[in-house]
């Protein structure tokens, strides 16, 4: 059905029809150019430039063409085929091709009366018919989901899914919030059984351990039908193809639906991403053992940095240093005094010198050693500390003194301080902390450092600078004109019973001290060190000049290299000004990368490794769950079939009354300026208006 409106009133037409008249008559029976022509060649050409012009003005009042248009649409039949591993070990090979031309005979039958959609569900939910049952897990709530999203607007008749019953991604299907507005007919796979058969059913280990710590594995393990057996847990570290028994423990499965925790403790010892396997051996008369051992990976991390605090003497600021550094566990703090002959400060990342250089020891080897390595050390000073040596071996913070007088002074935050950030209880409680000593005298800043705290006499807030810290020669530097710390440390502890304001003072101090820049010119960063066998494999990529701007001209090549010393060989994309690349799925295993690139003529490299560890989902839970998919098809108004009966899920269908077509009706809205046709009506009139003017001499 179509009609035409108007963006105008319609009395707007007799104007244009008005004007069409007006035109022509004037044109043709006003003037005496057509005198001596008929009547009827008038008429005919008036005619003409009424249609016109008429046509012409009705266009201008912009009309607009409503289309009504209708639809006529079959039901919509869904099938959801499960394509988890766990369904296909259900079948034998005949079994699964048996299977899989009844299900596609099924599609066919109903696609003659009906619409249908047919998808494959497990890890993700995608449109198609699959048969192959490699998905690694199972995830029911999101095909439904998936099947809500698409066709709860529209007409849907039922639903066909079949599965196995069992999920181990998602939620609880009959949870999913997906309310079809259909009937759900459930496929019965696999079966419900439960075999002799013992499993290691989940392990819980932190992703990420540091080196020289000890950490915990947790793993769960069931079994069914297995009372009596005695199995052994072990746990192995796996090294290329050799593997070391790290413990063992013997399980005894005293009843027949048997589930125990089992923790171990592990020595991280290694650095690195190190592999590891939990077993279980195998009971007698036991269904299959694939489920009876993980493996996973464990991230150590080699991040811990030394950190030396050496003392002129024995000071309560040492043991309020070290308890509040080693609070994290990337540092080890050991103390030494300056008297020690065994000293090796250079060893260490960072040193802090208490009270040094001293009256009696002006430190000269030990400070030669730390600018050879360029080691970061922060200086605190004291009544023993030799301030004229001090201002001799860093230039920061220098200190004019000239009696053995003393002013307790408390610190006060610089504002303009940028090299780290401060919370706001800190910089609000700090100036009421207790007072630290400092030595009677002047006390200036270089230009280039920065100052953390100004000194308060008393009630006076000075300029004198307390704690500054900056660069020196490439070396970080910072400088406290006071001893007394341990007091800062009580003092926390006795207004709010803990040592956080302390310990983050200190921890911002040490890490801004500590952490090492990356000066490499050539980096590779993969997006993680331990991947799934499902997630694609994704590397970053930075190369920079002598100038250390990024640049990507030069392509980047990386070869990953397997445990069995298979090689696989790309090259990266340029994005922006860096590279990335997609190496996508890979199969599970320890893998080590070298990337390489020739910049200017020099070979520039980066090596690293990651590990792909297995999805092992599908096979801790075998025994098929159709009470689920019982509850629900009865919640959707269906009814759970199984495979000989997929023959006759179609006469079924056809006797449910509310498979029927639906038509729909849509309303579109056209501005008649858009037909094209209009325009070549219009020239036409017109051109053969002017074609009889001129044959008849007209002009």
């Amino acid at each position: 059905m179509q009609q035409l409106t108007f963006q105008y009133p319609s009395w707007y037409l007799l104007l244009c029809i008005a004007l069409g008249l007006g035109y022509a008559g004037i044109l043709y029976f006003r003037s005496r150019s057509f005198g001596e022509h008929s009547a009827y060649i008038r008429a005919g050409l008036a005619l003409l430039r009424f249609l016109a012009v008429t046509g012409i003005a009705i266009l201008l009042l912009e009309p607009l063409l409503r289309l009504l248009q209708t639809e006529t649409r079959k039901p919509v039949i869904v099938i959801a085929q499960d394509v988890s591993e766990s369904v296909g070990a259900s079948f034998d090979e005949a079994g699964r091709t048996k299977y899989a031309e009844e299900m596609q005979a099924l599609a066919d039958q109903l696609g003659e009366k009906y619409e249908v959609a047919s998808y494959s569900f497990g890890e993700e939910f995608r449109e198609g018919l699959e048969f192959s049952f490699e998905d690694k897990s199972s995830n029911l709530s999101k095909a439904l989901s998936g099947i809500y999203d698409l066709y709860s607007n529209q007409n849907l008749g039922a639903v066909i899914l079949a599965s196995d019953g069992i999920y181990n991604e998602g939620s609880n299907p009959l949870y999913s919030g997906a309310k079809l507005n259909a009937p759900v007919y459930s496929i019965a796979l696999g079966d419900t059984i439960p075999k002799r058969d013992a499993v290691l059913k989940r392990v819980f280990h932190n992703r990420i351990a540091y080196l020289g710590d000890k950490f915990t594995i947790q793993t769960d393990v069931g079994a069914r039908n297995c009372k009596g057996a005695s199995p052994t847990l072990s746990i192995y570290r796996l090294e290329g193809e050799s593997a070391q028994t790290l413990q063992q423990i013997p399980i005894g499965i005293d009843n027949d639906d048997f589930f125990k925790t089992v923790e171990f403790t592990i020595d991280a010892n290694q650095s690195g991403v190190q592999r590891y396997r939990i077993q279980l051996s195998a009971v007698p008369g036991e269904a299959g053992t694939a489920n009876n051992v993980r493996e996973f990976y464990i991230d150590v991390l080699d991040a811990r940095q030394k950190i030396l605090l050496l003392a002129n003497a024995p000071h309560p600021d040492l043991s309020a240093l070290k308890q509040s550094i080693q609070r994290n566990k990337n540092y080890q703090v050991d103390i030494a005094y300056v008297s020690a002959l065994n000293v090796k400060a250079e060893e260490y990342d960072l040193v802090v010198l208490h009270q040094l250089p001293s009256r009696t020891n002006d430190l000269s080897a030990i400070i030669n050693q730390l600018n050879d390595k360029k080691t970061p050390r922060l200086f605190i000073g004291g009544t023993q500390t030799n301030f004229l040596r001090l201002n001799a071996v860093q230039s920061l913070l220098q200190v004019t003194t000239s009696s053995t007088s003393n002013n307790d002074v408390q610190g006060i935050l610089n504002e303009g301080f940028s090299l780290f950030t401060v919370s706001e209880p800190l910089q609000r409680e700090l100036p009421q902390f207790a007072p630290l000593i400092v030595p009677f005298g002047d006390f200036k800043a270089s230009a280039g450092s920065q100052i953390l705290l100004y000194q308060r006499i008393g009630r006076v807030e000075t300029q004198y600078p307390l704690w500054v810290m900056g660069e020196e020669r490439g070396i970080k530097t910072s400088v406290l004109a006071a001893e007394g710390l341990w007091k800062w440390r009580l003092f926390d502890f006795l207004q709010h019973e803990n040592h956080e304001l302390f310990d983050e003072l200190s921890g911002k101090v040490v890490q801004y001290l500590s952490l090492k820049e990356d000066k490499r010119r050539f980096r590779i960063t993969p997006s993680k060190t331990i991947f799934s066998e499902t997630d694609p494999v994704v590397f970053d990529a930075e190369l920079y000049n002598e100038s250390f701007e990024l640049i990507n001209d030069p392509d980047v090549l990386i070869t990953l290299t397997d445990g069995q010393k298979r090689q696989y060989n790309f090259t990266f994309d340029k994005s922006g000004k860096t590279y990335t690349l997609n190496a996508g799925f890979l199969p599970p295993g320890s893998y080590k990368y070298q990337g390489k690139v020739s910049v200017g003529g020099e070979a520039l490299t980066f090596d690293g490794q990651f590990s792909i560890q297995p999805v092992q989902l599908e096979l801790y839970e075998t025994t098929a769950d159709h009470g689920l998919l019982r509850l629900l098809s009865e919640e959707y108004g269906g009814q759970l079939r199984y495979p000989s009966q997929i023959g006759t899920i179609s006469e079924e269908l056809n006797q449910l009354d509310r498979l029927k077509p639906v038509i729909y009706e849509s309303t579109t809205t056209q501005s008649v300026l858009q037909f094209r046709w209009l325009f070549f009506l219009l020239a036409g009139l017109l051109f053969l208006e002017w074609f009889l003017r001129r044959y008849l001499g007209g002009y």
